[in-house]
């Protein structure tokens, strides 16, 4: 009798930590390279729903600002086939700090299992990143970020790698719980 109350107290007292999201996998590697300090940023997070329905949200550009934090703006201004050009207007955050960050850059869509984007101009110097969908066989979706980036303006050595994986946790798990909670 004591051992089944056990169980079903630990089973109360588990559900909380089994309801809540599992937070994104976020990798941030700072290199020195031809005397730049280069972020390579790598995440990657699970969902629920179809590659098909995750595809949906992710091209939906312009609806990025609604759920994507310190992202402003994403306004489609051209597109052709599979690319589209697309004007992004953010802020960055450093400590008590923040600073207006706008980009114009190119999306190369490979339907229902990735998007290249490239930078065509803005703040930063180098600017790529990558999301790749892969059905998983319980219906759900693997999505994953990986990119590249050197800011135009100064970030901090040390810190700068902290800061931009916290700004990167931020907005891969605002993206995988908006999957989960948007309807198919």
């Amino acid at each position: 009798m004591l051992t089944r109350t056990l169980l079903c107290l630990l089973f109360v007292l588990a559900m909380p930590a089994m309801a809540q999201p599992v937070l994104p996998e976020v990798l941030v590697t700072r290199v020195d390279a031809a005397g730049e300090q280069v972020f390579e940023v790598a995440a990657s997070g699970t969902v629920k729903t179809s590659p098909a329905h995750v595809w949906k949200v992710l091209t939906d550009y312009e609806s990025m600002p609604e759920f994507v934090p310190d992202l402003k703006k994403n306004k489609v201004m051209s597109r052709t086939g599979n690319r589209a050009i697309i004007e992004q207007a953010g802020v960055a955050r450093f400590l008590f700090l923040t600073r207006p960050i706008h980009l114009v850059v190119q999306a190369t869509e490979e339907p229902m299992s990735a998007i290249d984007i490239s930078l065509v101009t803005g703040d930063m110097k180098v600017y790529s990143c990558r999301w790749e969908l892969t059905a998983l066989p319980d219906g759900g979706t693997r999505v994953a970020y990986t990119g590249k980036m050197v800011p135009k303006f100064y970030v901090p050595g040390m810190l700068g790698s902290n800061i931009i994986r916290r700004d990167i946790e931020r907005m891969m798990k605002a993206v995988l719980e908006r999957l989960d909670q948007a309807p198919e």
